[in-house]
């Protein structure tokens, strides 16, 4: 194991995450400003769009969290460098976790055995490579032909592609709170407090007209949930 780790944490690993890292890092700079001077085309003022950005920002803090907990126990696994590539390109540590465990256990060893060797380390980093492509190539091959499909919808029913992005974002997040939610009665109720709070603070920045309360809504809401999760822990 030790020998995994004085490789998976080598100078070569470190040079390739930074090079990845950085083409994240320009990436989003590079959408942060297309999307600032395209912003007037979609009827968006200045204001509004200082107040997504903030938005973004303040919703990124409370996931965060919870990958920062995952990425320690991947960290010494597999290593710094590999953790900050795979974390920085898809940033789902669940998925990159089990990934890691799959790979490991396709070569016949464990994760955090003492045994695990150079060759189950390899099957670990092609493991989560290669799992985590196929989102990378959807997005190469489709990304242009959605953006057509959108623009015919909105020409024959405007109101059409506004049920479906809203009804698409909601599956997206039910299936991910679900995921979470039949593990335990503690998940449940961690599920509930958050649900519960976001549609309070939306219902009241609605009525009172507290534009910033929206933008903290999010935040609020994976704290409470985070607060209920650990108090029912201690029943």
């Amino acid at each position: 194991m030790e020998e995994v780790l004085r490789t998976a944490n080598s100078t070569p690993f470190w040079i390739m995450a930074f090079i990845f890292v950085g083409i994240v890092a320009f990436q989003a700079i590079v959408f942060l400003r297309i999307a600032k001077e395209s912003a007037p085309d979609a009827g968006l003022s200045e204001t509004e769009v200082k107040t997504a950005i903030r938005t973004g920002l303040i919703s990124s803090i409370g996931p965060s969290f919870g990958i920062a907990i995952v990425l320690v126990s991947l960290i010494a696994l597999i290593g710094s460098p590999l953790t900050l590539i795979r974390i920085g390109i898809i940033g789902s540590a669940a998925t990159e976790s089990s990934a890691a465990v799959i790979g490991a256990n396709a070569f016949g060893m464990e994760l955090n055995s003492p045994d695990f060797t150079l060759q189950a380390f390899s099957a670990v980093v092609w493991t989560m490579c290669i799992g985590g492509m196929g989102w990378l190539i959807f997005t190469a091959l489709f990304t242009k032909r959605l953006g057509a499909t959108q623009s015919k919808i909105e020409k024959k029913n405007p109101k059409a592609m506004a049920i479906i992005s809203l009804a698409a974002m909601l599956g997206a997040f039910a299936f991910l709170a679900s995921q979470q939610m039949i593990n335990s009665a503690n998940h449940v109720i961690a599920g509930v407090a958050a649900i519960a709070t976001m549609i309070i603070l939306m219902k009241t920045a609605d009525r009172k007209h507290i534009a910033w309360l929206k933008e903290w809504a999010l935040g609020i809401s994976i704290v409470v949930g985070m607060t209920a999760a650990y108090f029912t822990t201690l029943i």
